[in-house]
């Protein structure tokens, strides 16, 4: 039941989840950077690779997507200690996990574009590389937004589990909230709080991806 002094209490120490969120927010960031620079590249070696190259990209990203991310997390902080810091660690684990996600997103919208216009592009003269930088990548990187947009929600959502590193993040600052204070009738206004600050955070970036995916959206008839 909730109670007017379990949230007086929550305000009260607001400020601490808001500093978790804050956490969480750059834990995503990171995370999501790390996946576009290793993601996209991934995602072109799977469409235009060959050979060793390609099954080795491709083999690495199943493994990834195949792998629950707390054991990720767990290997790279408790057995490979790839750092001492887990928020490296956390980032690592998820910017990896993400890439192997975002290859895909890429690698379809990649695979999107018209044969049509690649041939187009050789026609005028343009090599191979440079159609598909200047024709295919811009059209692709426009493509990919919804995808992308999914993926922001999947990573953010994602950060939680940085919990099993110890990483004092939004989720683990509510935990301490309401075991180390011994305000375990606080757990409900905890969590609702929390969600409520997962929700603006994932409702305000995926507005502001939607103004960006209008924005930047190939006009009707111009990839046909």
């Amino acid at each position: 039941m909730l109670q007017t002094g379990d949230w007086t209490f929550v305000l009260n120490n607001l400020d601490y989840l808001l500093s978790g969120a804050a956490v969480t927010v750059g834990l995503t960031i990171a995370s999501l950077l790390l996946g576009l620079l290793v993601g996209f590249p991934a995602g072109a070696i799977e469409v235009y690779g060959d050979g060793i190259g390609k099954r080795l990209v491709s083999l690495t990203g199943v493994v990834l997507r195949g792998t629950p991310i707390v054991v990720i997390m767990l290997v790279l902080f408790f057995v490979v200690s790839i750092s001492k810091s887990a928020f490296v660690t956390a980032a690592v684990g998820l910017g990896l996990r993400s890439a192997a996600y975002q290859s895909q997103i890429f690698r379809g919208a990649l695979q999107s574009v018209d044969d049509g216009q690649m041939e187009a592009a050789r026609s005028i003269g343009m090599s191979r590389l440079g159609g598909i930088r200047h024709v295919v990548v811009p059209q692709a990187l426009r493509r990919s937004m919804p995808g992308f947009q999914n993926e922001f929600t999947i990573v953010l959502k994602d950060t939680s589990i940085a919990f099993a590193i110890g990483l004092a993040e939004l989720l683990t600052r509510g935990y301490d909230l309401f075991t180390q204070s011994g305000r375990s009738t606080a757990v409900l206004e905890v969590f609702l709080v929390i969600s409520a600050i997962y929700f603006v955070l994932t409702f305000a970036t995926n507005r502001g991806l939607d103004r960006l995916s209008e924005y930047y959206a190939i006009p009707s008839g111009e990839n046909t």
